[in-house]
């Protein structure tokens, strides 16, 4: 069991019923799972190999092999057929997302230059928060060598808090660092 999973157990979830005003410990928000999206778009139809480069970058950043995600019908704007790899998903729970969580919070963000928080705008009404990340060489157990490219990626926090308040409050206590409100 990771550390940060002990701690929500342990201190978060009587402090969340305390400052949520929830009686029941089963009603508290948790983190459900953390899925992780890449897109590579155009550059999947000229080079097969990008495919690869950056499945091996996102398997080392979480711990976790990524999806092949294709694409559903053919777009020819954009010389694109139906099944055509467009990107890549990774769904992490239980230990692995708490790791990565730890991960982020803790040695990613902070090497970000003039990081003043994340913003508050990634909430979706239910409890869910997506945050977007510039680049993957945030993460210091990428080496150099295997980037070739800064791609950018989501990161997708599914939560049961059913709204962005409690929601904000559990990420909060989990060590999400949110700007502060002007």
């Amino acid at each position: 069991m990771n550390q940060l999973q002990k701690t929500y157990k342990e201190t978060l979830v009587p402090k969340l019923m305390k400052d949520l005003g929830i009686v029941n410990a089963m009603a508290v928000p948790k983190l459900v799972k953390i899925v992780i999206n890449c897109g590579i778009g155009a550059e999947a139809q000229k080079d097969k190999k990008i495919i690869d480069k950056v499945t091996e970058q996102l398997a080392v950043i979480t711990g976790q092999r990524p999806h092949i995600t294709r694409a559903k019908r053919a777009i020819s704007t954009f010389k694109l057929r139906a099944g055509d790899p467009v990107g890549l998903r990774v769904t992490l729970r239980g230990t692995r997302m708490y790791d990565f969580l730890l991960r982020l919070t803790v040695v990613a963000l902070p090497r970000v230059r003039d990081f003043r928080g994340i913003p508050n705008k990634g909430f979706d009404g239910r409890g869910n928060y997506t945050l977007g990340l510039a680049e993957q060489s945030l993460f210091p157990e990428l080496e150099y060598s295997m980037i070739d490219k800064a791609r950018g990626f989501e990161a997708t926090f599914v939560t049961n808090a059913g709204s962005d308040i409690n929601g904000r409050a559990l990420l909060t206590e989990l060590g999400m660092p949110f700007a502060k409100e002007k």
